[in-house]
């Protein structure tokens, strides 16, 4: 198996696949841009509720979908610190992405 630097060895006939270009091999936007739209969320239904009196399903489900991005978030940093200081156990390829 081609490590992830390494060109993939194709068949005759076929033309090699290029690499993805980097603004959409990075995930950073995508997940950032969720966590917010989760966080909308949270402040939407959190006002909403507060007239109400009571937390509904759609705040707490907001509100988990905003930490569980945000600690996503972290382990995705965490994993490709891992990978520029050259950890064993980090994912190969999210180097060069920062």
């Amino acid at each position: 198996m081609a490590q992830d630097s390494e060109p993939t060895p194709s068949r005759a006939g076929h033309r090699p696949v290029p690499q993805l270009p980097r603004r959409l091999a990075d995930p950073t936007p995508v997940v950032l841009a969720g966590t917010l739209l989760w966080l909308v969320g949270v402040v939407w239904f959190g006002v909403v509720d507060l007239t109400d009196g009571q937390w509904g399903i759609e705040f707490w489900t907001s509100a988990t979908g905003c930490g569980l991005g945000i600690i996503g978030y972290g382990v995705f940093r965490w994993q490709r610190s891992a990978a520029r200081r050259g950890s064993r156990g980090a994912w190969r390829g999210l180097s060069g992405l920062d």
